[in-house]
């Protein structure tokens, strides 16, 4: 049995929203002091002042532990004397949900970006390596302003611990589309993503702000990158799946407001752990990569004001809500601020290499940075068309899904193409005589996917190019693979399961960046047999009647009661 409402009928104080109601501002007030202390210290040269402002984000971070806890406590006791709590949970609800009604609303969510902030913020600041220790003082300031933004509107206007002057006997209830099983790692994935494009801006601006231009925050700016992209493709894939079972539009991506401003991000994300490397191998692209972590962050941000501004309608976001104008404005101080310190600092921005031919790998991720921002940006458009076509004629005019795929189905296909040749491309310059000895098996393998499929009756132009462009991705990551194993394999006598082993171990971005190409092409080939290839039709049945859907036909016998612990469902 449930417990029951801790205080119902009665006045009583709930001891646990009121700690984490005060640690809330007890975490505000250390990311303030860290903010003051780390850019005072710095510039007074007082290590003291710096390292105890470094430990105040430590301790930020325990107090919003503290108020998650407080928070997750009032769930478990039912503690409907706490809004949020009464807002998202009733008796009936099982404990195992606690989690999700957690972050489902608007009040919740902000506590758990807070959180996952400053624990992420604690380990990067942590584990900083020695080259960025002198700019340290400047990231932290960044990251804690950030972290007090999102506390304040938490202690101001979205208070997880808000009490209600009558206590009702029991909660409104978790919303039964967040029941699935996505939901316990599809919102929270997403969140920690989008919150975690500020530490790779962090080290960036930190470096910016302290004069060290060259190529000193590119190792942790890239592993940090990685795992915020790694988030938000999680994240997005799950979503997918719950959206596939659960909304019941018929499929897995509709171009959704909220779906387009998670997708925004990565795509910057994608575009930047690209381009880094080249920053890393060839010391170039060092304008590009901090344009797109901001870039990156700034749609980030863009993403959560979605979420939470009502601007567009979307089944993902929070409904109406009053914190839209607030994440507008800090929308719009996080795209000035660090292309203001850009700009600032562009002169000494200067790349050590020059671009030395477009038939170089070089070249391939200044493409791949091309396509993936405009992708973004045609995203983007259609995203803020319904706002823009209200200003400027009166009528909210919404954007379908054919311009999206219209549009940016030929720029995914190019992006494919771009997989399959880039990795084959040398450094610095390639002669035409390699590119073709490079490009000869993946290329006739290509065409030889093409040409069976055509015989086999496929003869709609994308189907045939996406599948053909896929053989030659896949072919050329073989190849790539063989080489490098037989090579191991001869040098250090290793068994070739070995040798592929350790050649994986041995190169990890290189090696990794295959995997995750291969994974990108399988979604792709996935997305395209499913829009091109599925068979849907929408008819009445009455129990006992059937439809003929391609080859089969299908019976309605009846609905099913399916009882279940807090709703009964009819299948």
């Amino acid at each position: 049995m449930m417990p029951g409402p801790k205080y119902a009928g009665t006045e009583a104080v709930s001891v646990m929203a009121d700690l984490g109601a005060v640690c809330l501002w007890i975490a505000l007030a250390l990311a303030c002091y860290s903010v003051v202390g780390s850019v005072v210290g710095k510039v007074r040269g007082s290590a003291e002042l710096v390292i105890s402002s470094r430990r105040a984000v430590y301790l930020a971070a325990l107090a919003l532990l503290v108020a998650t806890l407080s928070l997750v406590a009032s769930f478990i006791n039912r503690d409907f004397e706490v809004a949020y709590v009464a807002a998202h949970s009733d008796l009936a609800m099982p404990d195992r949900f606690t989690w999700v009604a957690f972050y489902s609303g608007n009040e919740g969510s902000l506590l758990y970006i807070a959180l996952v902030l400053a624990a992420t913020a604690s380990l990067a600041i942590w584990r900083a390596p020695q080259r960025v220790q002198d700019t340290l003082p400047y990231t932290t300031a960044v990251l804690m302003v950030v972290l007090a933004f999102f506390v304040l509107v938490m202690g101001t206007l979205a208070n997880p611990f808000d009490k209600l002057a009558i206590i009702p006997p029991d909660g409104e209830g978790i919303n039964p589309l967040l029941t699935h099983l996505g939901m316990f790692f599809h919102p929270p994935a997403l969140m920690a993503g989008l919150i975690m494009t500020s530490i790779p801006l962090s080290f960036a601006m930190g470096s910016l702000i302290g004069g060290k231009t060259k190529d000193e925050w590119v190792d942790v700016g890239r592993t940090w990158g990685i795992v915020s992209w790694a988030l938000l493709a999680g994240g997005l894939l799950l979503g997918s799946w719950w959206a596939y079972t659960i909304l019941g539009w018929g499929g897995f991506w509709f171009w959704d407001p909220v779906e387009n401003a998670a997708l925004m991000p990565w795509l910057g994300l994608t575009a930047f752990i690209h381009s880094i490397m080249v920053q890393k191998r060839r010391g170039m692209f060092r304008m590009w990569n901090i344009v797109l972590i901001n870039v990156a962050f700034a749609l980030a941000l863009y993403g959560m004001f979605m979420n939470r501004g009502g601007a567009v309608p979307s089944v993902h976001s929070f409904g109406s809500s009053s914190l839209g104008w607030v994440f507008l404005i800090f929308l719009g101080v996080g795209v000035l601020v660090p292309f203001a310190v850009f700009i600032w600092r562009y002169p000494l921005l200067k790349s050590a290499q020059n671009l030395d031919s477009m038939l170089s790998r070089e070249a391939a991720f200044l493409i791949n940075n091309l396509l993936l921002l405009g992708i973004a940006f045609v995203t983007l458009w259609g995203t803020v068309y319904p706002l823009i076509s209200r200003l400027t004629t009166g009528e909210f005019i919404t954007v379908a899904r054919p311009f999206y795929d219209q549009v940016n189905g030929p720029l995914f296909l190019a992006l494919i193409f771009l997989m399959g040749v880039g990795p084959l491309l040398p450094w610095r310059r390639a002669t035409p005589a390699s590119l073709r000895r490079s490009l000869l098996v993946p290329g006739l393998t290509a065409l030889s996917v093409v040409v069976v499929l055509a015989a086999l009756g496929i003869h709609q132009p994308y189907p045939l190019l996406a599948f053909g462009l896929g053989a030659m991705v896949a072919t050329g990551i073989g190849l790539e693979w063989v080489r490098g194993t037989r090579s191991r394999s001869r040098s250090r006598g290793d068994n070739y399961l070995a040798a592929f082993l350790g050649l994986i171990a041995a190169n990890r971005p290189r090696y990794g960046g295959y995997i995750v190409h291969l994974a990108v092409v399988m979604v792709a080939l996935g997305v395209v047999g499913t829009s091109f290839f599925n068979t849907q039709l929408d008819v009445v049945l009455a129990p006992g009647e059937s439809a003929v859907v391609g080859d089969y036909e299908l019976r309605y016998l009846g609905t099913v009661e399916q009882p279940k612990e807090n709703r009964t469902e009819f299948v």
